[in-house]
């Protein structure tokens, strides 16, 4: 087909702007790229776009695109995803809410390509920026020895939560530095600045586990291809302001060593190995920032329990976690012939 035509639906966010940056340095072969945002951003001019900021409301011409990027929250998600797939784009949404439908794929290209290849509602999903790092690290160890459990604990930046959270602890950060009253908190429910809070997101009644946590658990399963994998998750906010960093608990039904894993991981697309700790050599937020790449480092055995490694994982939650991983499931879907006809709406 020809070069497509790309919608980027929330794209003066966060990950909005970096996918606009990444369709530039990827050199994304598109026709044009139109930037969608809330009517308040109509007109504003972005780096990477072919035009000024489009209102999505009521009313919106949603026709003529052959691809549509979404970052824009479940909310919008949900009323708009459906709307340019009748139009015949394929969408791809880094939201929540089409991820553990069963008629979307979930995809990680690194992990499950041939899942976007179904897509009978138009739609392809975006994983959940924790779980994917994780899971680009896990899916070479699956393949060599089989995962039988995995217990996650995160360290997650402010960019997660989006541009306000980034801002709440670079002021909160500010007034304490200079021996001032820190505004109060209005993005999270606690300060951030030096601070760590043991909740990501929100929790519902009855589950001890906050709706993050679920996220990673389900979204885990689904993209491994594995219904009944045995995982745990505990989901942390830092004073971070980019980058989200793991703590990987991993048994194998195989035994791995430590060696062979760190094989495995230099070998595998999207994965860089930082592996000296006495030099002080491992993945830390600060060298991941900008990178594509998902850092792992401190690879050792648990002497707790047989069969089972401990790994320290690294990755810009902005690109790999969120942007990157749209923009390379949209070169997938290239690649592979697997945008829809465009009709008319």
């Amino acid at each position: 087909m020809s070069a497509p035509r790309v919608a980027v639906v929330g794209a003066t966010g966060a990950v909005g702007t970096t996918m606009l940056s990444i369709l530039r340095e990827r050199e994304f072969p598109a026709a044009a790229i139109v930037p969608f945002a809330s009517p308040r951003s109509a007109g504003r001019e972005l780096d990477g776009a072919s035009e000024p900021v489009r209102p999505l409301a009521e009313g919106a011409d949603v026709t003529g695109f052959d691809l549509a990027l979404f970052s824009a929250g479940s909310g919008v998600s949900g009323e708009w995803a459906p709307r340019f797939a009748a139009a015949g784009a394929l969408v791809i949404d880094n939201s929540s809410r089409w991820r553990m439908d069963p008629e979307v794929p979930l995809v990680v290209p690194e992990v499950n390509p041939g899942a976007a290849a179904a897509h009978p509602k138009g739609i392809v999903a975006n994983p959940n920026c924790t779980m994917m790092q994780m899971v680009v690290a896990l899916a070479p160890l699956h393949a060599e020895a089989e995962l039988e459990r995995v217990v996650l604990s995160s360290y997650q930046s402010t960019s997660g939560t989006g541009i306000g959270a980034m801002e709440e602890l670079r002021d909160q950060s500010h007034a304490i530095l200079h021996e001032m009253d820190p505004p109060a908190p209005e993005v999270y429910p606690h300060p951030i600045a030096f601070n760590v809070i043991p909740q990501v997101e929100t929790f519902k009644d009855g589950d001890d586990y906050t709706t993050e946590e679920r996220k990673v658990i389900a979204e885990t399963r689904k993209v491994m291809g594995l219904p009944d994998l045995r995982i745990s998750a505990t989901c942390a906010r830092v004073p971070v302001l980019n980058c989200h960093s793991e703590s990987v608990n991993v048994q194998t039904r195989a035994d791995l060593a430590p060696e062979r894993a760190r094989e495995l991981l230099a070998a595998a697309p999207g994965v860089e190995v930082r592996d000296d700790p006495p030099a002080g050599v491992y993945p830390t937020a600060t060298e991941a920032a900008g990178r594509d790449e998902v850092l792992v480092g401190r690879i050792r055995r648990d002497p707790s329990n047989e069969r089972t490694l401990n790994l320290w994982i690294v990755g810009d939650n902005l690109r790999k976690g969120a942007a990157l991983n749209a923009v390379q499931i949209a070169e997938l879907a290239l690649e592979r012939g697997l945008l829809p006809a465009r009709t008319a709406a």
